[in-house]
């Protein structure tokens, strides 16, 4: 994913601590699939991403403050709906994937939303795009062909799925790469929750199932996963550096393909893993490049140190 990490040059670096926090980012996203692939098609994908969202709210009343304080100009508030779109219909088609293909390559396709940023990047926010993030993103996406195999195997509709996840998750975080510059992560997050809640609300009508009560606490667990992983990336970012933190994230795709295998009886595909392990290494390659390239820029020259 992509996110804005906060300096941390006032901050003494703790590499084991952001580690193991890392770690447990990937096994609370890693839940967030299990706990899904575990309910199954209970209920229509869009009913099961409101549930999720719906239950998730909750989780937002530490934030309240934060949203009521907040200033958001009108031009603003058309991004944040955008933004809402965007998740929208990334979350339905995410959940339609989870009960058609495995842990391992909704996991590994899943990857493909950083690469969409870089590209977004590039092309409409006016950032550089060098030979050598030009050649991360080719191999990203080769990455993604040798999971598809094309050719070699039937693409089903889960795989599709998952790149318009991707790319919907793609546009999403790029839209909050631009928000955050004027807004906090409480009033992204918060307004993102709420109007992706409402936003599903007439898809998940439309096709209404009752969930049982076994489905709903399911959900919820859902929706604490992905909170919780999100709030313990917070803490490994603040931890370390991101080029400390950030290859740990390949083992969410091990922990996925163990998982898928263990409790639900998924074959290992040595494909998926060899193309999710070639999305994660650009990835890892395009942060570590940023990460230096910031320091550049903020590191002064001797003549400015002088005064």
């Amino acid at each position: 994913m992509a996110i804005e990490i906060p300096s941390q040059s006032l901050r003494p670096a703790r590499p084991v601590v952001g580690i193991l926090w890392m770690l447990v980012t990937g096994l609370l996203f890693v839940g967030v699939q299990a706990t899904v692939k575990a309910i199954g098609p209970v209920v229509p994908a869009a009913e099961a991403a409101f549930l999720r969202y719906l239950l998730g709210l909750v989780l937002l009343v530490p934030m309240l403050p934060a949203l009521r304080a907040a200033v958001i100009g009108r031009r603003d508030w058309l991004w944040f709906c955008l933004r809402a779109a965007a998740q929208l219909v990334g979350v339905i088609f995410w959940f339609y994937a989870m009960t058609q293909i495995s842990l391992a390559e909704v996991t590994a396709m899943n990857y493909l939303a950083p690469i969409y940023v870089t590209l977004g990047a590039a092309l409409f926010l006016g950032e550089g795009f060098a030979l050598r993030r030009l050649l991360a993103v080719v191999a990203a996406l080769v990455g993604a062909l040798i999971i598809l195999r094309p050719g070699f195997r039937e693409i089903g509709l889960g795989h599709l799925a998952m790149l318009v996840t991707g790319l919907c998750f793609g546009v999403s975080y790029l839209i909050a790469k631009s928000l955050s510059e004027r807004h906090g992560p409480e009033v992204i997050v918060g307004l993102l929750s709420i109007m992706v809640a409402i936003g599903l609300a007439p898809f998940a009508l439309a096709d209404w199932v009752t969930p049982s009560l076994g489905a709903l606490a399911g959900y919820f667990l859902v929706a604490v996963f992905a909170t919780g992983g999100h709030y313990a990336m917070t803490l490994a970012f603040r931890a370390a550096p991101v080029t400390v933190t950030q290859p740990v994230v390949f083992l969410q795709l091990v922990w996925a393909v163990l998982m898928g295998a263990v409790f639900f009886a998924e074959p290992v595909d040595g494909y998926v893993v060899l193309g999710g392990g070639m999305i994660i290494a650009a990835i890892s390659f395009i942060t570590w490049r940023e990460a230096r390239l910031k320091r550049r820029t903020v590191t002064p020259t001797p003549m400015q140190t002088k005064s």
